[in-house]
């Protein structure tokens, strides 16, 4: 009886584990994220980003020039058009929407860049970077941001990613190093 019972816990377990393992993550938004990042003593990332052209990103598609780029191209609405929503906004290429629940007037928010954080929004993770990154936290680096920003891209200007990190860094100062 005791191995049956034992065989069975092994077996739940490794359900469980593999269920874990296999997990979605999803995409919350940015409000959540603001939660915790929204305070001038942990760097106000939210804020910084709410200044930065990032946000304003889907604002960007209705300029004079991306209408007459979209007009010439044959694109009817650039706010709803796959090719320019996927750098415009926390898109999902594969299933050409919107992430989860996240709006466009999002633009490209914490979660572009630093993957869905339904499962590493936790205080717990954030504060083990390891743990974090285990559930879902990416740490963007040059390849993240020259998905958008290359030659692809009809209004491209040169890209130097040091020059360019560095202007949108939000580092947490009370992060322990």
């Amino acid at each position: 009886m005791q191995i049956k019972r034992n065989l069975f816990l092994m077996c739940l377990t490794l359900l469980l584990a593999a269920s874990v393992s296999a997990q979605t993550f999803k995409y919350i938004g940015a409000d959540k994220c603001k939660m915790c990042h929204n305070k001038p003593a942990t760097g106000d990332q939210y804020g910084k980003w709410l200044k930065d052209p990032h946000a304003q990103s889907m604002k960007t598609l209705s300029s004079q020039a991306a209408l007459d780029y979209a007009k010439k191209n044959g694109i009817a609405d650039a706010s709803k058009d796959a090719k320019c929503l996927k750098c415009h906004s926390t898109f999902d290429k594969a299933e050409a929407s919107l992430r989860g629940g996240i709006t466009q007037a999002e633009g490209v928010s914490c979660e572009s860049c630093h993957g869905p954080g339904s499962a590493y929004k936790s205080p717990v993770f954030m504060k083990n970077k390891e743990q974090a990154m285990k559930n879902g936290l990416i740490l963007p680096d040059k390849n993240t941001c020259i998905a958008c920003h290359n030659k692809e891209n009809p209004f491209y200007k040169e890209f130097n990613f040091e020059t360019y990190s560095k202007k949108i860094a939000h580092p947490n100062p009370a992060a322990k190093k």
